[in-house]
């Protein structure tokens, strides 16, 4: 069983940046590849980026590619996401998640966490 608890939401101007972090406990953290996803109100949840248990290997959602970076840190049991060039519609509740690396692609999660929030204001 992993849990997973997100930090690093809050109010950002458009253009602006935010990192957020994800930090897991009760397993072994390499086990797993790790993946961002996001709801925004009155949408359905999208994948955002995912990356390898090594690190090798991310995937990006075609809206925050080149704006946004997955990384991750097995020696913190930690994956970020850096969010630059922010946008109004970049407004979320993001979460993180972990799962098989294909399956996060899919936009399959076998566990996630409770999210934190991203207000982008213009």
């Amino acid at each position: 069983q992993v849990q997973l608890a997100e930090s690093g939401g809050g109010l950002v101007q458009a253009g602006g940046s935010l990192r957020l972090s994800c930090a897991a406990s009760g397993a072994t953290f390499s086990n797993y590849a790790m993946g961002w996803f996001r709801q925004a109100p009155g949408k359905e949840r999208e994948f955002v980026a995912a990356i390898s248990w090594s690190g090798d290997y991310t995937y990006y959602a075609d809206s925050v590619k080149g704006r946004f970076t997955i990384s991750r840190d097995n020696a913190k049991d930690t994956v970020y996401l850096q969010m630059n060039s922010l946008k109004r519609e970049d407004t979320a509740v993001y979460y993180c998640a972990a799962d098989d690396f294909v399956d996060l692609t899919h936009g399959e999660g076998d566990y996630w966490g409770k999210g934190t929030l991203v207000t982008v204001s213009s």
